[in-house]
């Protein structure tokens, strides 16, 4: 089974979505996996540490790509895959409110929207988890400086040891690489990550039900869904 990974910039549903792609290919041998980073995507990836990981799941060989969208020009001509019948599926996940928006309004101007319009054209399945649906949502945030908590210490060990020097009174994300030493490295714990509770948008809810309706989109509740849906699927393909 080849399947496509489109990635965007949400810290949310983010780390869910490596575990099951990573289940998945431990327990497929014969599963591609091509994956879509969009610039924002990128960036996240880095900062929740997951870097190794996506090197895992798409190892660099033919329909196990990594294609990051600053490296894909405007044009993005590696969506046009999707018209020559070389996967079976595309994923979305996490699908940040921004790129749910862009999709509900039939905008393609981005490597994970052109990569939805391409597919949609060539008749390729695609599957989308939002990360704002409706009520509220449970986010992981990365790390950060809790400044109540800190104590400004003339010498800092997060600030001299970080390897990314991404430390100074707060944590520069674009730098962070998640790797966690600074936590270990504060005796007051005044860095950490942690848990938000956030209320989703009604516009953005109202996108989301734009896209159910859309043909050949399935909208999924979770990323736990696409490790059900993927392997029903192999499952009929072996007969």
């Amino acid at each position: 089974m080849k399947l496509a990974w489109g990635i965007t910039g949400a810290g949310h549903f983010l780390s869910e979505s490596f575990e099951v792609f990573k289940k998945l290919k431990k327990s497929t041998p014969d599963l591609k996996v091509t994956t879509l980073v969009s610039r924002a995507g990128e960036e996240v990836v880095r900062m929740y540490g997951l870097e190794n990981d996506l090197k895992f799941i798409s190892d660099g060989s033919y329909l196990e790509e990594i294609f990051f969208e600053r490296e894909q020009g405007a044009s993005v001509p590696k969506t046009g895959r999707f018209l020559l019948g070389k996967y079976d599926a595309l994923i979305i996940s996490p699908a940040t409110s921004n790129t749910t928006a862009k999709l509900a309004c039939g905008i393609a101007d981005t490597l994970i929207t052109n990569a939805v319009a391409q597919a949609a054209k060539g008749g390729v399945p695609v599957y989308i988890v939002p990360v704002d649906i409706s009520g509220e949502i449970e986010s992981r945030m990365p790390f950060f400086i809790d400044r109540e908590i800190c104590m400004k210490c003339e010498i800092c060990p997060p600030v001299d040891k970080c390897p990314e020097h991404a430390i100074t009174d707060q944590i520069d994300l674009l730098r962070c690489s998640g790797c966690g030493i600074c936590v270990s490295l504060c005796s007051y714990g005044a860095i950490r990550g942690g848990v938000v509770k956030l209320k989703v948008r009604d516009v953005d809810a109202k996108n989301v039900s734009i896209l159910r309706k859309f043909e050949g989109v399935t909208v999924l509740e979770t990323p736990q869904h696409i490790f059900d849906i993927s392997t029903k699927s192999m499952q009929k393909l072996k007969y």
